[in-house]
């Protein structure tokens, strides 16, 4: 049986080509954004992707079934060739909850802000602990080959996300999974494009909290306002909190929380050594080890296995060294991540200059929406570069951090080049591919020496 993925370069619906190859399915797909790292994933899993909707080739044969991914719309040249056709079709989270998760105890990681970091980190957990477990991962783990797989019954760790299914089905992706245990790390205003405000994101949270069963675990920080609105409205599962003065909550070892040690209960845990940096992977592992308490691991076997963690491609990762020169690739896109990543950067490097390359990527940063909030989120950042949106938008800057806005990447890379220097950190902060941004500034700083 074929099945041909319309948009099937984006993180999860990579992921779900991933899931249905591993299940016997022929799989084939389609995308505008063909870049690494998830176009040369697929490939490498034999995977064979058309570039761009137009050569309608890519249905001869015609498929036994089309996935929908969440980027396509009505006037797109495949879109309605499968409808005009009578093709069978299904959204992504649709496909995943009838072939996949039927059936299995499901682990739902879900909020704003680090989401893959918590499936990655639990994933990892429970694989450490002979569990096998399946899971859906939205980017590349690097204690993994693959960012999806099957996996043994029972247990199927996902990256819940709260966008929207498809074009003919406007509920949240996480609406389809039916979590039995449910993270929830945080609670923002985020995906303007099809949010008008926070309350719209919160009603959809709150119709997750129906699909969790009453004998099921609901994990979420105290701390977060905007959480604890949702979980105060309407909640039938038990709730285990993590944070400060929470029965989970972690002291730290040192100031980049590189290393922090663990309490469940007033009784201390053990010490989490790893590279990843800032308080908020500190939140992100808490989370996850009371997660995997919930099905069975003690939290020393979790603590044990966060050591042997490698991280995640495009979080924070150091993409070259030129010249006694860090750059680093990053996923950020939003005030708070924004912030949070170089707060932790921060307090490694000490007091070496931090250079901020930052190319807006999603439509609500696009759109201007976190105008006001981008400028202060550079605070610990000595001079950032931003390429101007097409949009016309000011962002308001923070006056003691230098901010250049620019109108093209050749126009940033030949700055930042110029400025940067011996033992300086440069981070680039995109969810866009990685290859054009990067590679022109690793050679221009390679030719400045």
């Amino acid at each position: 049986m074929r099945l041909h993925i319309l948009g099937i370069c984006g993180t999860f619906m990579a992921g779900v080509a991933l899931l249905a190859k591993e299940k016997g399915f022929t799989v084939t797909g389609s995308d505008t954004n063909v870049y690494p790292p998830m176009s040369t994933h697929l490939q490498e899993q034999g995977i064979s992707i058309f570039e761009g909707y137009e050569d309608l080739n890519q249905f001869s044969p015609l498929p036994d079934i089309v996935i929908m991914g969440n980027s396509m719309k009505r006037g797109n040249p495949c879109v309605e060739y499968v409808l005009n056709k009578g093709t069978p079709y299904i959204s992504g989270p649709q496909w995943l909850a009838e072939n996949v998760l039927q059936g299995r105890h499901v682990l739902a990681v879900a909020g704003t802000h680090g989401k893959t970091t918590v499936t990655s980190l639990l994933s990892w957990i429970a694989d450490s602990a002979g569990l096998n477990p399946g899971f859906l991962i939205g980017g590349i783990a690097k204690n993994f080959k693959t960012s999806a797989r099957l996996g043994s019954h029972p247990f199927f760790i996902i990256e819940a996300d709260e966008y929207d299914t498809a074009f003919f089905d406007k509920r949240s992706k996480f609406i389809h999974y039916h979590p039995r245990t449910l993270i929830l790390n945080n609670l923002e205003f985020d995906h303007a494009d099809i949010f008008p405000d926070l309350n719209a994101i919160k009603l959809q949270f709150s119709y997750l909290l129906r699909t969790v069963p009453s004998e099921g675990l609901i994990i979420s920080p105290k701390e977060d306002k905007n959480l604890q609105t949702v979980l105060s409205q309407a909640c039938w599962t038990p709730i285990v909190y993590t944070g400060t003065s929470s029965s989970w909550h972690a002291k730290l070892i040192k100031p980049d929380a590189s290393q922090f040690s663990v309490t469940f209960n007033h009784k201390e845990q053990g010490e989490v050594t790893w590279n990843l940096l800032g308080k908020h992977n500190v939140a992100n592992a808490l989370n996850a080890i009371a997660a995997a308490n919930h099905i069975g691991i003690k939290p020393q076997q979790a603590i044990e296995a966060l050591n042997q963690f490698q991280g995640i491609k495009r979080r924070l990762e150091i993409y070259k060294q030129v010249n006694e020169i860090t750059l680093y690739d990053d996923f950020a896109h939003h005030p708070t991540a924004i912030a949070s990543t170089l707060a932790g950067l921060r307090q490694r490097v000490g007091k070496a200059r931090i250079l901020v390359v930052l190319q807006c990527g999603t439509h609500t940063m696009l759109s201007g929406v976190h105008s006001k909030t981008l400028g202060p989120s550079f605070k610990e950042a000595d001079k950032v570069w931003l390429i101007k949106p097409d949009q016309d938008w000011c962002v308001e800057q923070n006056a003691a951090i230098p901010m250049q806005i620019c109108d093209s990447i050749a126009t940033v890379v030949e700055s930042v080049a110029k400025e940067a220097k011996p033992h300086d950190h440069i981070v680039i902060m995109s969810n866009r591919g990685s290859n054009t941004l990067h590679e022109k500034l690793v050679n221009a700083l390679f030719h400045h020496e």
